[in-house]
């Protein structure tokens, strides 16, 4: 079923970024679980909408699509994009005529021309977006065949259980930050090589939100934040090999205002002697005697199932093989089978009574 995130957040579809964000504030406050009369469900709604409509790639596909366009999730694009300008920078600046030009901290090239030549008010950007996280888990051979599930133990910065990450006490109310106006951002003019510029700059006091909490939490001081340790239980799915990795969205470092980034479990498969595994199929190798060749008979195999009787004919030549189906890798639904293979072990240190009787029989 389609969601109104326009309509969980209370605005017009046409409203500002600043407009997603305050609306949002306004409703985390009022419906956050940990004060009187708050409403866990309705703040998870309002959460939800807001991660959507306040990132502007997201808010463009959710008006095109609608709410179904974030039904199967999506992770996140890697890479350079621009977000922290030009790698590799630190011009130091000269000076020419007696003025000094300082490219030290010119700030983001597209915020500058924009801002010079009337194309707006630089790049949008969405919410910020939190670290991820690695992690290594080991696993013994039979978890990695059937799958199992394991607590990991992570220290990871969260969002402020008491304040819901928003920075303010619980009850309090936010106020416009008297250092920017409200706007988020400071104007900052300054001397280059193209003339005098003005660039736009987050304010630092209130972290270019354009608010700041009347009363600060008591628990984060008005970070939003806090670490913490998390125990997650993590499903893993049968037929894992060393060297994959999962990746669980949102259980990564939390960033105020923004979205959590994700977790990446590198699973590594402790070997077993006992066992080889080669795709879907299991490979062991067992030693019978050289009589149970000959003769043949029964014989207990280990499998990932525990023993199993195989039927050994008369005759069988060493390094035969034998297919005990359903016994491998359980992948996508299905097992694998196990293969084993058969090595006679040829006699040593005969007696003479036992040399005389093999050479009465000739076998060949």
């Amino acid at each position: 079923m389609s969601k109104d995130y326009y309509k969980t957040l209370g605005i017009e579809k046409k409203a500002s970024a600043e407009e997603v964000k305050k609306a949002f504030r306004v409703l985390a406050h009022k419906h956050h679980p940990d004060k009187a009369g708050g409403d866990e469900a309705k703040f998870k709604e309002i959460n939800e909408a807001y991660q959507v409509l306040g990132d502007v790639e997201k808010r463009q596909k959710y008006d095109q699509f609608g709410s179904a366009a974030f039904s199967a999730g999506g992770g996140p694009a890697y890479g350079w994009d621009g977000s922290q300008g030009f790698p590799g920078g630190g011009f130091g600046g000269f000076q020419q005529g007696g003025v000094n030009f300082d490219f030290g901290d010119i700030g983001d090239l597209g915020d500058m021309f924009g801002n010079a030549f009337g194309f707006g008010g630089g790049r949008s950007r969405g919410p910020a977006r939190g670290r991820d996280l690695q992690t290594d888990l080991t696993l013994t051979f039979e978890e990695s065949v059937f799958g199992v599930s394991k607590d990991i133990v992570l220290n990871r910065t969260e969002a402020c259980e008491h304040c819901g990450g928003v920075g303010a006490e619980p009850g309090t109310k936010m106020k416009s930050c008297e250092v920017c106006g409200g706007a988020g951002y400071q104007t900052r003019v300054q001397r280059t090589i193209l003339g005098v510029i003005q660039t736009k700059v987050a304010c630092q006091a209130c972290d270019g939100e354009g608010e700041v909490p009347e009363k600060r939490c008591s628990v984060c001081n008005g970070s939003g934040l806090q670490k913490n340790k998390k125990t997650l239980t993590v499903d893993v799915p049968s037929g894992v090999e060393s060297g994959n990795t999962l990746r669980l969205h949102g259980q990564g470092e939390a960033v105020k205002g923004g979205q959590s980034g994700d977790l990446y479990i590198r699973l590594r498969v402790h070997p077993d002697s006992r066992f080889e595994r080669l795709g879907e199929n299991i490979l062991s190798v067992i030693s019978i005697s050289f009589s149970k060749a000959a003769l043949g008979g029964t014989v207990d195999v280990e499998t990932v199932d525990g023993k199993v009787e195989l039927k050994i004919p008369p005759g069988t030549q060493s390094a035969s093989e034998f297919r005990l189906r359903g016994k491998g890798v359980q992948v996508r639904g299905r097992r694998g089978d196990h293969i084993v293979t058969v090595k006679v072990v040829t006699p040593k240190n005969l007696s003479k009574k036992q040399k005389q009787m093999l050479e009465e029989l000739d076998l060949e």
